[in-house]
């Protein structure tokens, strides 16, 4: 007996030891090669589609309506698929959301990079209460900030999933005069 006895733990620290190997290099794969990067978020480029402006100087009153395209690409530098969840681009002046455009969920390849074309239009009505937009309009430079935020999860060895966010957030003025964007200046943050 003592023989049949001596087998099975050599049969049995041989399946435990495979077993911690297996282990150790999943958690290796995952810790390097697997491990999670954030979507990298650009704003590719930004353009006014339609601008029509309407100053009534007696009333102090504008009548204002602008449509921007807005190219946005997402880049997912993971060695796996990033899921990501329903979000909201925002169209901002000073602040208070004047405009915004949904993007449904959706998923991005391995090292793919997807291409968004957002259309912004500013809902006017939310204009009317703030008292810097016939000075901005009179001025000529009209200042406008995009928001954007991509959340979703990347799944590693199929059964760990890493929560991710990446930010844009890009600050421009459109100038009135000549309906033309100028002084873009975008932030992108990410974060695991």
């Amino acid at each position: 007996m003592k023989v049949g006895s001596s087998k099975g733990t050599k049969v049995c620290l041989t399946v435990t030891s495979v077993l911690i190997a297996i282990v150790l290099l999943i958690v290796i794969l995952a810790l390097t090669v697997f491990k999670a990067k954030h979507p990298v978020t650009t704003v590719d480029s930004l353009k006014i589609q339609d601008f029509d402006l309407n100053l009534d100087i007696a009333k102090l009153r504008v009548d204002l309506n602008i449509t921007l395209d807005v190219d946005v690409s997402v880049k997912n530098p993971n060695k796996v698929g990033f899921k990501y969840s329903n979000t909201t681009a925002h169209l901002n002046y000073r602040g208070q959301l004047i405009g915004e455009v949904p993007i449904i969920a959706g998923e991005i390849s391995s090292g793919e990079t997807k291409g968004f074309n957002l259309t912004l239009t500013v809902m006017a009505d939310r204009l009317l209460s703030n008292s810097q937009l016939y000075s901005d309009i009179t001025s000529g430079s009209l200042p406008l900030n995009t928001f954007l935020i991509i959340s979703g999860k990347v799944s590693i060895l199929g059964f760990i999933k890493v929560h991710v966010v990446s930010t844009t957030s890009c600050d421009f003025a459109v100038n009135t005069s000549n309906k033309t964007v100028g002084n873009q200046e975008c932030q992108y943050k990410t974060k695991l």
